[in-house]
């Protein structure tokens, strides 16, 4: 019977965050505050660079490290049936924050100040009018709900300790942007149609393809060219979600703080596509996801971030890739629910990840074979209450297709998700 619950409620908790159009719906209350944190420790067997110039890769060690990687708040606030506000602001890592600014009286050149103590991002903003199940509009800062993590980002909604990490090294997550959307549900399809702030060519680098193009350094996004951004899910059988997405922009390069450095790249666009699955039933939970995108004239684009001022906030580490992919499965057994509820929700579970930043090279650039990561991990969830989870997972990651040294990691978090004021 517990089990029963404990499924029920976590259902509707992935129900009530799978996307803007269906919590928009969730209109039984005037206001709601709450949120999600974690807490994490891992244990490491290697070094801090993998690409420290060594044949055999990373150095083999033993460090440990402990953190809160995000603290986040949450606030709903109906006006009435149809339009409604919700926010998100999230505390990051416990760190001091920098902010960045493009001094045009020094010929364009980077000022970096310290300014605020502690990481602070307006992860959600937005007001939305939703007259009916079948339409919604949404203007503000939301998620971009591209790849299975970002749609569904909130801590006891993926197993491990970590979100997966393919998925989180090439493109940005948890993904917001500011913009318009429109989103429903029509008969078992959800969709989302969005016009947001899109990728600066700026981020753009080696290791994480184009994950930290995501806007931000500065008190306002180019929006000279926005990306368009389409997701749908098809639930047509009972625990069973299909989805796809795609994000576009038709020209990067448009969107740098600098633009005229990139005039000699051309026309420069960017589509990312992805495809995942969720099956869930009192028993089992599988998932499974691909992300894969392409980069034009992603050559010249490294020639020219690989000349940036040092006092940018950008790595400017190239060759960047022309194409990146990232793949992964898990399944987890619930045993609460194979023991009719004699004991607690626990998940044992298996996930396996493939990810490469240099899946394919443009021009005469050569891939980095240190980039091409194979990933076996297990572990446990438990759940003592339906939005309470104690996890703990080993993660194995073979490097270049078992060329250069692995890193096999030790994991435990706690985390949490809910809403602790609602009326």
């Amino acid at each position: 019977m517990r089990s029963a619950v404990f499924v029920a409620a976590l259902v509707a908790q992935i129900n009530a965050s799978a996307s803007e159009a269906d919590s928009t719906l969730n209109n039984d209350f005037r206001f709601r505050f709450g949120g999600y944190g974690e807490i994490l420790a891992s244990f490491k067997d290697y070094g801090i660079n993998r690409f420290n110039g060594s044949p055999e890769g990373n150095t083999k060690d033993h460090r440990n490290e402990i953190s809160i990687p995000r603290f986040v708040l949450a606030f709903d606030y109906n006006f009435n049936r149809d339009w409604r506000f919700g926010a998100e602001v999230e505390f990051e890592s416990g760190g001091t924050g920098s902010a960045v600014e493009i001094e045009k009286k020094e010929n364009g050149e980077y000022e970096t100040e310290v300014e605020k103590g502690g990481e602070v991002v307006v992860e959600q903003f937005h007001l939305t009018y939703a007259p009916c199940r079948a339409f919604g509009l949404t203007v503000g800062h939301q998620i971009v709900p591209v790849g299975l993590t970002n749609a569904h980002h909130e801590p006891i909604l993926f197993f491990g300790t970590s979100r997966p990490e393919g998925e989180t090294t090439i493109i940005p997550c948890t993904w917001h942007e500011t913009g318009l959307s429109v989103a429903g549900t029509v008969g078992a399809f959800d969709y989302q149609a969005m016009v947001v702030a899109g990728l600066s060519v700026n981020g753009f680098n080696r290791d994480e393809w184009v994950r930290k193009g995501k806007q931000g350094f500065f008190e306002a996004d180019n929006f000279t060219q926005p990306a368009l951004v389409g997701r749908i899910d098809w639930h047509g059988i009972e625990g069973l979600r299909v989805g796809a997405s795609v994000y576009h922009v038709a020209d990067v390069t448009a969107n740098a703080d600098l633009p005229q450095k990139y005039a000699s790249v051309g026309r420069s666009p960017i589509t990312i596509f992805n495809a995942d699955a969720q099956f869930r039933n009192r028993f089992v939970v599988v998932r499974a996801n691909y992300i894969g995108g392409r980069l034009d004239n992603a050559e010249n684009i490294s020639l020219v971030n690989a000349k940036l001022s040092s006092k940018s906030p950008y790595s400017r580490v190239t060759p960047i890739a022309a194409q990146a992919m990232a793949m992964n499965a898990e399944i987890g057994l619930d045993l609460g629910g194979l023991t009719s509820g004699k004991l607690p929700s626990i998940f044992p579970f298996v996930r396996l990840e493939k990810y490469n930043p240099h899946h394919k090279m443009d021009g005469v650039q050569v891939a980095d074979k240190r980039l091409k990561v194979d990933i076996v991990a297990g572990g446990i969830n438990y759940f003592p209450l339906p939005n309470l989870v104690v996890k703990a997972d080993y993660t194995h990651r073979r490097i270049g297709d078992g060329k250069y040294n692995s890193e096999n990691e030790f994991a435990i978090a706690v985390a949490y998700t809910g809403w602790f004021v609602e009326r």
